[in-house]
């Protein structure tokens, strides 16, 4: 199983990500080990994830949701 996810940063921003284990990529992001994306805009909170079965659509899908406007974005994490 694989994962897409949403966190939004301190300073709101929001962050996409992909991996097959959730939990230990929050807790990386939340430890600072994460992306360098994240590292500078501690503490993260996930806001949104979606489950895959394979590596390949959960990377086609992370690509799908950074193409989209902020304002789309926040239209799916309040779905």
């Amino acid at each position: 199983m694989c994962y897409v996810y949403m966190l939004e940063c301190s300073d709101k921003t929001l962050y996409t990500g992909w991996t097959n284990n959730l939990h230990k990529r929050i807790e990386a992001h939340s430890k600072g080990k994460g992306a360098k994306y994240t590292r500078c805009r501690l503490p993260v909170k996930l806001v949104y994830f979606e489950e895959h079965d394979d590596k390949v659509s959960a990377q086609k899908r992370e690509y799908a949701i950074k193409q989209l406007s902020r304002i789309q974005k926040l239209d799916l994490i309040n779905k």
